[in-house]
């Protein structure tokens, strides 16, 4: 138990006990899903041009989690279970497109050409 009263289930700046994870619509997820969705095939998109199949595959399968990110939107009971889920989904599709951008560019120019 805390000074102020609290004890850890109730504390609100702990990370679980968050409104964003407790009780959103998900309506912020699929906003910042779309958002970050945006700008990572943006970026991949940009990188077909350096290599054609791994920055297609990434693209591919942030599209992928997108979708299940929104199918989940939708599918899924309201509740603490959805917005992990999609919390989770948001972050698997910054992941791909970071691991995508560094594969990519970690890609020796000379056996490019």
């Amino acid at each position: 138990m805390s000074g102020d009263g609290l004890s850890p289930e109730n504390d609100p700046t702990r990370m679980r006990n968050q409104p964003a994870l407790q009780t959103s619509t998900g309506a912020i997820w699929l906003g910042l899903g779309t958002v970050m969705t945006i700008i990572v095939l943006a970026v991949l998109g940009a990188l077909l041009t350096v290599h054609t199949v791994i920055s297609a595959l990434g693209m591919a399968l942030v599209v992928v989690l997108f979708v299940a990110l929104v199918v989940t939107r939708f599918v899924t009971p309201p509740g603490r279970r959805r917005l992990t889920t999609m919390a989770s989904l948001f972050g698997a599709i910054a992941f791909v497109g970071l691991a995508t951008v560094f594969v990519v560019s970690s890609i020796p120019a000379e056996s490019l050409g």
